[in-house]
């Protein structure tokens, strides 16, 4: 018999695909955090025959217990944050007499600037790949579109041809919550794209790769089928080996790099955020303190106090 606590967790869930258009990823990490507390309770053989009986005692002894058990700030924030909303929904929806989450405080994190490239580290980057290959002529028109345009790695997988625009150098993406927006790309970028969705070893098998199979896709795996975020990881990690570039630097990090080099190059903020996708213009300004921290580093670099000490030229 489904639990009172199930059966809510559902519908919630429900409600977030249906209601909210939230992608699997984002259903599949409240459905983690919400499996948490119920463990939780499980644990502390804390039974429930309504769901009115989860008040903030119990909460507050959940968020003990992950601190105990030594879970990081960061996991206990996502798991308050899930139920937040959790909770926020039950009580809209009338299944509680009152939201305890109000009773509770949230605390703060610190938030870790955003890691961004050179541009040397990204001219090393996108010289990685062995172009002479099908595959490695692949992956050079993957991150030199990430870098042009700050895609995601989702977005990334998602490109269909019919989201291209070759004449306009455009591309058509699908975002967070199902969101779709324009994408300017560098005439650079288009060119490779063109050239890889006509590149002669595409309908044909090879040594290392296999026919394309999925005709809508623009990026394919060796099978020929629609590339997977997951294999975009594997792809990424393989060339930050090639070129020398910590294990700390992910495909997001190229997001970063473009939004910072943006702003130097005096893109408004507004415009970044259009570009990039985020619905709140607050996500963005994190890139003035990047790249007011990289200026301070070349600044302290080439100061001629630095140079001195260094034997080089004022």
């Amino acid at each position: 018999m489904t639990s009172p606590y199930d059966a809510a967790k559902e519908s919630f869930l429900a409600h977030l695909e249906m209601g909210k258009n939230a992608s699997q990823h984002t259903l599949r990490s409240y459905s983690i955090d919400l499996e948490s507390f119920k463990s939780f309770l499980n644990k502390e053989k804390i039974t429930i025959s309504s769901l009115g009986e989860l008040d903030k005692r119990v909460i507050r002894a959940f968020l003990a217990h992950l601190s105990l058990s030594r879970a990081s700030k960061r996991t206990l924030l996502r798991r308050l944050a899930a139920l937040r909303s959790f909770f926020k929904y039950l009580f809209r929806e009338e299944k509680i007499p009152h939201n305890p989450m109000e009773e509770i405080d949230t605390p703060k994190l610190e938030k870790s600037l955003p890691k961004a490239l050179t541009y040397d580290q990204v001219e090393r980057l996108l010289a990685a790949a062995d172009t002479t290959t099908y595959l490695g002529f692949r992956d050079r028109c993957m991150v030199e579109l990430l870098y042009s345009s700050g895609l995601r790695i989702s977005e990334l997988a998602q490109l269909n041809r019919s989201d291209l625009d070759s004449k306009n150098h455009s591309l058509r993406v699908l975002g967070k919550g199902k969101k779709e927006r324009v994408l300017p790309i560098t005439p650079s970028a288009a060119k490779w794209i063109e050239d890889y969705l006509s590149h002669e070893e595409r309908n044909h098998d090879g040594q290392k790769h296999k026919a394309e199979v999925d005709k809508e896709a623009i990026f394919l795996n060796k099978w020929g089928k629609r590339i997977t975020v997951r294999s975009l990881d594997r792809c990424f990690a393989k060339y930050l080996l090639v070129c020398g570039l910590p294990s700390t630097v992910t495909p997001h990090t190229i997001r970063h790099t473009i939004a910072t080099h943006w702003l130097e190059n005096g893109m408004d903020l507004k415009t970044i955020q259009v570009l990039l996708g985020h619905s709140s213009l607050v996500t963005t300004t994190i890139y003035t303190q990047v790249s007011t921290r990289l200026k301070k580093e070349v600044y302290d670099r080439a100061h001629p106090s630095v140079l001195k000490k260094k034997g080089g030229k004022p």
